[in-house]
């Protein structure tokens, strides 16, 4: 499994942009969980990472927005630092809560 961060930042000044936004959250949702307005943390096989870019890549603007994928290396528990109430959601786990 690969753990990926997903970060965006779309252009919001006209209608289009603002569905955008939405758009690209929903697919973001579809595959991880946010963490911050425009941030997902996401764990992935290689071959669900590539839907997820390809998918990403479909609704971006590449002309007017910013859209970055960062790969995490592995363990995440020992390289990602956590302050404030955020609760991670426990991927080897049941999803449904």
């Amino acid at each position: 499994m690969r753990h990926v961060l997903v970060t965006y930042d779309v252009s919001t000044s006209n209608a289009a942009g603002r569905r955008r936004l939405r758009r690209i959250a929903r697919v973001c949702k579809d595959y991880g969980q946010r963490v911050q307005k425009s941030v997902f943390e996401c764990q992935v096989d290689n071959k669900t990472y590539a839907k997820l870019e390809e998918r990403l890549l479909k609704e971006i603007s590449l002309k007017d927005d910013n859209l970055r994928i960062y790969s995490l290396a592995s363990p995440i528990e020992g390289n990602v630092k956590e302050f404030g109430q955020f609760r991670r959601q426990d991927f080897s786990g049941p999803l449904v809560l």
